[in-house]
């Protein structure tokens, strides 16, 4: 059950990665999303110790407060545009909340 969690995380973490190509600053998203789907890879082989997961975890938590936008407006996932560049900074900081959680659980489980 583990290792179907783990693969299901890791492709997840691909697929976000595909979708911030048109992205203007894809290149740190892409980054962001393709290492924590390397974290899924590593904690399947059970190559990295617990407490990697729980620095990326803490990192990753500390990113979504730096994003978070100064004005919350939701996320509006019924569009995909952007209205307003608080939408998107939600959005993001929504993106490394996630990340943040799934590092955690790795820790803990992986």
């Amino acid at each position: 059950m583990k290792a179907l969690l783990k693969i299901g995380l890791g492709i997840m973490f691909i697929i976000f990665s595909y979708l911030q190509v048109n992205d203007p600053d894809s290149g740190i998203w892409i980054g962001i999303y393709s290492f924590a789907a390397l974290g899924c890879y590593m904690s399947l082989r059970d190559l990295w110790p617990s407490w990697v997961y729980y620095a990326l975890a803490a990192g990753y938590v500390i990113g979504a407060i730096l994003q978070w936008p100064p004005e919350f407006e939701g996320v509006l996932f019924d569009q995909m545009q952007m209205r307003s560049m608080n939408i998107e900074l939600a959005r993001e900081s929504l993106g490394l909340g996630i990340c943040a959680i799934a590092m955690a659980v790795l820790g803990k489980w992986g």
